[in-house]
């Protein structure tokens, strides 16, 4: 068995290979910078994934629902004690990857299937799901959004794939100086004992390749809205945690982890700014937003 360990957003993971002719770290070339060495016996796992190629279908399941991800379909079932099976499939319907989790998401097990790009494809999106239900117990968010950091701050945008997310960091990094990507698809954001929001660069950043393994205090949370002209507006506290909710990962369907997610949305919104940017794809656009955000956040 090969043993394998990651820090990401200051959270210890460890897989493990049955077999790793096959299934290796050229699976997943994007965790290279977060890859550690042993965890020391003192501090936490944050979660185990074991692949395994002879994993099973669980015998007794009942089917949760299906749903759609944009990269392909997951089929979701619930196991008697409380865990669940996942069938993660590519934009092909090819079934790429099997998922059998425990009810805290802290053991996991997978099996991978196809070519090497099905199975990195199935490991990524195993790896992004169990890291997102598994943080919901830990006060950690994936969000959807694209991630600048300026300085030891960083100003996430959320909205719909295909609204302007990256359109718009990519305006920050022209014309606001000393601005970089921290991530452009999955940051992480977590409450850390201090009782303050941070956000983190991920292994997962869509396809810009961007990751970082970098943490920023988290200065303000922007939805993006198209306009015919330029404006932004501070969210009341309910419109805030609407605006902010649709972009975590999530499952509704799961009252536990759901409750914990709108906790943590919760205290994120209680100690950040939210705003929504109506906008054009301008630099005008990008300094109004820089602006408020770096004055009020």
């Amino acid at each position: 068995m090969k043993t394998e360990y990651f820090n990401i957003a200051g959270l210890n993971v460890c897989l493990r290979f049955a077999d790793d002719t096959v299934n290796n770290l050229s699976l997943l070339p994007s965790f290279s910078v977060f890859q550690t060495e042993e965890v020391p016996v003192s501090e936490s796992l944050f979660f185990t994934l074991t692949v395994d190629d002879s994993l099973k279908v669980a015998p007794k399941k009942s089917l949760v629902r299906k749903f759609d991800t944009g990269n392909g379909d997951t089929v979701v079932y619930q196991l008697p004690d409380g865990g669940y099976q996942y069938i993660i499939r590519d934009i092909y319907n090819r079934d790429c990857c099997l998922l059998i989790t425990n009810e805290h998401f802290t053991q996991c097990q997978c099996a991978l299937n196809g070519d090497h790009t099905m199975r990195s494809f199935g490991l990524n999106d195993a790896l992004m799901l169990i890291f997102a239900f598994a943080g919901s117990f830990h006060q950690t968010l994936l969000i959807h959004a694209s991630c600048i950091m300026r300085g030891d701050t960083a100003y996430p945008f959320i909205a719909p794939s295909g609204t302007g997310k990256s359109t718009h960091t990519a305006l920050w990094l022209k014309h606001i100086e000393g601005c970089e990507l921290l991530n452009d698809d999955n940051p992480i954001v977590r409450i850390l004992d201090d009782g303050k929001p941070y956000i983190y660069g991920s292994p997962w950043s869509g396809k810009t390749p961007c990751y970082r393994n970098l943490v920023a205090h988290l200065g303000a949370v922007t939805r993006i809205e198209r306009a015919p002209q330029n404006s932004i507006e501070k969210l009341a506290p309910v419109q805030a945690f609407a605006s902010l909710l649709p972009a975590c990962s999530s499952m509704k369907w799961d009252s536990k982890i759901y409750n914990n997610i709108c906790d943590t949305v919760t205290r994120v919104i209680e100690t950040t700014p939210i705003y929504t940017l109506h906008c054009l794809p301008d630099e005008e656009a990008a300094r109004l937003s820089f602006a408020t955000l770096v004055k009020n956040g």
